[in-house]
């Protein structure tokens, strides 16, 4: 097993370099996937959600995770209790998948986007999709209907460009169109299929 990282800031995009990975090949464990499969309508980690925050849930039962968001991200208190409640059961989850793929062949993809607070011991490689904040910040108030300012401040509380450029062994620039990002990801899957097979223990938290 080949095993990457992936990190990028909210608005980098990457999600779609996520998605071109996979449909390369590669087995993509996505944290943010995991999470709303967790989070699902009647699921034990939604009670504990309720129970923490109120109610944020939509009238059909479901997780309205912009009320969550809206509740959690202005205070740093509630941001903490909130991932107290999901990292260890993402971790689980991941944890897990990764397991499945360890004896294979297979270029497996651990999508995280908090890679830098949370690093995983002997990867293969990590990739880094940047982006410049402003142009990020117009992405999601376009795509996701986020005003500029949450944006912004949720950007504030993530790690730095800086500080994911400095753990990158690829950077994927995605200021330019869907070609040029499309381009880049074929020239890291080339250069992932070339890198040695991970560590026995990787992926597991440092």
């Amino acid at each position: 097993m080949i095993l990457l990282g992936l990190t990028g800031g909210i608005g980098s995009g990457k999600s779609s370099v996520a998605q071109y990975l996979s449909a390369r090949g590669a087995i993509v464990i996505d944290s943010d996937a995991i999470a709303r499969e967790l989070q699902a309508a009647g699921s034990p980690l939604l009670a504990k959600l309720t129970e923490s925050f109120g109610d944020v849930l939509n009238e059909d039962g479901s997780l309205n995770r912009a009320k969550l968001a809206a509740i959690v991200f202005p205070s740093p208190e509630n941001v903490k209790a909130l991932n107290a409640v999901m990292h260890p059961a993402i971790g689980k989850e991941m944890t897990r998948r990764l397991e499945e793929q360890r004896k294979t062949n297979n270029i497996v993809v651990l999508d995280i986007p908090l890679l830098v607070e949370n690093p995983r011991k002997g990867l293969s490689g990590v990739i880094v999709v940047d982006v410049d904040t402003e142009l990020a910040v117009q992405r999601v108030v376009e795509h996701r209907g986020m005003n500029a300012d949450d944006v912004r401040a949720r950007i504030s509380r993530q790690s730095t460009r800086d500080e994911r450029r400095a753990i990158a062994d690829r950077i994927i620039d995605n200021s330019g169109s869907l070609k040029d990002l499309e381009q880049q990801v074929d020239e890291v899957w080339q250069w992932a299929q070339q890198l040695p097979a991970a560590e026995p223990d990787a992926g597991s938290i440092q």
